[in-house]
């Protein structure tokens, strides 16, 4: 078993090294929001639901759900609306998944069909999705053959270009200095 250090507080980390649907949801929170802070919120949801079961939180009270997600500190800078995809990302792992998140990279027949299973999730683009299934290759093992040149630069060995390559503080540094470097680049040319 892999334990992930990408929320760098070891409960927070435990969930996701142990709940798929934790990972799933801390990738979804990330964005707009430091990506330690969005890999922590799944365990606020435990601490506030009881459970990261996503049948449990498919068949939630929405507005209760959304309640406790904006409850200071919040899961998300955008915490309703996160919330809410949380909602819908849980109904689609419940509905079309049976209840197991892992099935969405399991039963995949190729990186193509996990990238497009991933591109189909709420709140999941082309840039997420391919994170995502660089964060199951990298740091789950989940390597369908050509992984690496199906979902891109994201899949590099030692390119500390997402949460796909941290596994330690001076990892998720890199990572950070990247999208900085990065952002300038874009506004520079802007």
């Amino acid at each position: 078993m892999v334990t992930l250090q990408i929320a760098q507080d070891p409960e927070a980390d435990e969930l996701l090294s142990n709940e798929p649907f934790a990972l799933l949801v801390g990738m979804l929170l990330d964005q707009q929001f430091p990506m330690e802070r969005a890999f922590m919120g799944p365990a606020k949801i435990v601490d506030r639901f009881g459970t990261i079961d996503p049948v449990a939180i498919a068949g939630a009270d929405e507005e209760s759900f959304v309640e406790l997600c904006v409850r200071p500190p919040a899961i998300h800078r955008y915490g309703g609306s996160m919330a809410r995809r949380i909602l819908a990302l849980a109904a689609v792992v419940r509905d079309d998944y049976d209840g197991d998140t892992t099935k969405i990279w399991t039963t995949a027949a190729d990186t193509s069909e996990l990238l497009r299973r991933l591109k189909g999730l709420p709140g999941f683009g082309d840039q997420k999705a391919r994170i995502f299934a660089a964060l199951l290759g990298k740091r789950l093992g989940v390597q369908p053959a050509g992984w690496r040149t199906t979902i891109g630069p994201y899949a590099e060995e030692g390119s500390y270009r997402s949460v796909a390559d941290v596994v330690d503080p001076e990892s998720l540094q890199k990572v950070r200095d990247f999208k900085k470097k990065a952002k300038a680049a874009a506004k520079a040319k802007a």
